[in-house]
């Protein structure tokens, strides 16, 4: 098993009539998020809750972290929440079966 240690897994996922490649998140890749997560529910500022998705996304998606936020910005906010939500349940905490 030790062989495995900081082994990239990633799949394959629909985005915008494409697709792109999400590793699954390691433990303290999920404790990352959580972290985001929770400075993202204490703030006040409007845009938090579209940070926090393109921060995910960010962590998640191969490539995503040479987007800048106002790149970001430019896709439909329906394609980012379920680009999230696949991110989700890759990283075992969201619904549906996680892949291969």
């Amino acid at each position: 098993m030790k062989h495995l240690v900081n082994k990239l897994v990633t799949e394959k996922v629909p985005f915008m009539g494409d697709t792109v490649e999400v590793k699954k998140l390691s433990v303290n890749e999920v404790l990352e998020m959580q972290k985001l997560v929770k400075a993202s529910s204490k703030t006040k500022d409007d845009s938090a809750q579209i940070n926090l998705l393109i921060e995910v996304i960010k962590l998640a998606v191969i490539g995503a972290n040479e987007i800048t936020h106002e790149q970001f910005k430019t896709f439909p906010i329906a394609e980012l929440t379920g680009l999230s939500n696949q991110i989700m349940r890759l990283a075992g905490i969201g619904d549906g079966p996680v892949g291969n």
